[in-house]
């Protein structure tokens, strides 16, 4: 029903925003993910999502349109309602929920506070197909918990390289040698970076 709201930037914290448009302030509900990406300027516009229930309407806010998809997407799951997705877009951000989603890291979904093993497993089980196709991504061939690529990350993380950027570097090595051990990962990693 509501698409967007754009206007003027009268409160702002972590978890909520209020845009004042034409003398009527929205109260909108944004994730840390959003809260990140907002503008220093007192104009802003946010893609939303309204959610009408009986005894409450609520509106979401994001920044990014692709954020808004996820969480409509993550909204679609059986057991997970606003606040889980809210939460899971404040914990991860959208290419990482999709990036698990894709490669079935049940590991990382669980690893967002609230959630299960066995709503994880829904989560990949109900979105795998539909991620897949509407972000034009390949099968991730990687073991669902490669322990290796995931000490060789931890170890770079330590040495004070960028999460992403090893990740990345990582999941290159990891697709061209599923059995290589930590050292080389990490020394292959290191030419790379």
């Amino acid at each position: 029903m509501i698409a967007h709201i754009q206007g003027k930037l009268v409160e702002k914290t972590p978890t909520q925003v209020v845009i004042d448009c034409g003398g009527v302030g929205y109260h909108v509900n944004i994730s840390l993910h959003t809260y990140s990406l907002l503008p220093n300027a007192d104009f802003i516009k946010l893609y939303t999502h309204l959610q009408i229930k009986e005894d409450a309407h609520t509106l979401f806010g994001f920044v990014e349109k692709s954020e808004r998809e996820i969480f409509k997407l993550l909204l679609s799951v059986s057991g997970i309602g606003a606040s889980i997705a809210r939460t899971m877009l404040s914990s991860l951000d959208p290419k990482q929920i999709t990036n698990a989603i894709a490669s079935s890291d049940v590991v990382t979904i669980q690893s967002i506070k609230g959630i299960g093993s066995k709503t994880a497993q829904r989560v990949i089980l109900d979105l795998k197909e539909k991620v897949l196709k509407l972000y034009d991504l390949d099968e991730v061939s990687m073991s669902q918990s490669n322990t290796n690529r995931d000490e060789a990350l931890s170890a770079l993380e330590v040495l004070g390289f960028v999460r992403k950027t090893s990740e990345r570097i990582i999941e290159k090595i990891v697709k061209e040698d599923p059995e290589a051990s930590v050292e080389s990962i990490i020394k292959k990693a290191l030419k790379n970076l």
